[in-house]
């Protein structure tokens, strides 16, 4: 929460949009009584959906792309029942980002399938974002690049069309954005941990060790974050309103 006051005034702002935009779309679910889940699994029970959708959702404007992975009942902790996986394919990325090469990264054919996983987005039952998490590169299956080089994408994660749910590819869209400095460290923290385990098991290939799976995570509340956003906002507001006049003119200045 402290990245909020470290934010300058038009960071704040920009931060604030967001969080009206998922305010916004939660508003819209309200209406019928769903939620985020609610809509991912359309009056399925948990345990029959397992991937949605079938296909991946894939934005091919901006080359961003996600997919709602459900948990078998009862088998994550802490009231989990499924996430998101988010990516950016190479169309969508930055000039500059390059695969890691220590990573062995495979032959990009078309020149849009080295695609990067961005985060995790886990739920619980009410269709909340209860966890952030960042995964090793055998998980999704994912081309590896450097966390200076993912942090880089983040801002191009937009799905911006209607199917297969238009509420839900706005509220993802603006939940990457709305978590980018957490997601930010989250992304340091996995290099850090993938060093650290490349160290000390110097006979194992990192990237596909199935001992490796999540390397960095967050617990979440988008609620007190927002109200913390609208707070800070709020008190900038008042401080502003507070500050004396100067008495400065144009006129007096190098007089």
């Amino acid at each position: 929460m402290k990245d909020v006051a470290r934010l300058d005034d038009d960071q704040l702002s920009d931060l604030l949009a967001v969080a009206r935009e998922l305010v916004e779309c939660e508003r819209i679910l309200s209406k019928t009584k769903d939620n985020i889940l609610t809509l991912l699994l359309n009056g399925l029970p948990e345990n029959d959906m397992r991937h949605y959708p079938e296909t991946d959702v894939y934005d091919a404007e901006h080359h961003a792309q996600y997919y709602f992975h459900a948990h078998p009942v009862g088998s994550q902790p802490l009231g989990e029942v499924g996430h998101f996986h988010t990516f950016l394919r190479p169309l969508g990325m930055p000039e500059g980002v390059a695969p890691l090469a220590a990573a062995e990264p495979a032959p990009d054919l078309d020149g849009n399938s080295a695609l990067s996983h961005l985060v995790g987005v886990a739920l619980d039952g009410l269709g909340r974002p209860v966890r952030l998490f960042t995964t090793n590169r055998w998980v999704t299956g994912e081309t590896w690049y450097p966390a200076s080089d993912v942090v880089r994408m983040l801002d191009g994660f937009v799905i911006d069309h209607a199917r297969p749910n238009w509420v839900i590819n706005r509220w993802l869209t603006a939940l990457v954005r709305f978590y980018h400095q957490p997601i930010r460290e989250l992304l340091a923290q996995r290099d850090a941990a993938l060093a650290v385990f490349r160290e000390n098991n110097p006979e194992s290939f990192a990237y596909d060790d199935r001992m490796l799976e999540v390397l960095s995570e967050l617990r979440i509340d988008m609620v007190d974050r927002v109200r913390l956003v609208e707070r800070e906002a709020q008190e900038r507001r008042r401080k502003r309103r507070r500050q004396p006049e100067t008495g400065l003119h144009v006129a007096n200045i190098g007089g």
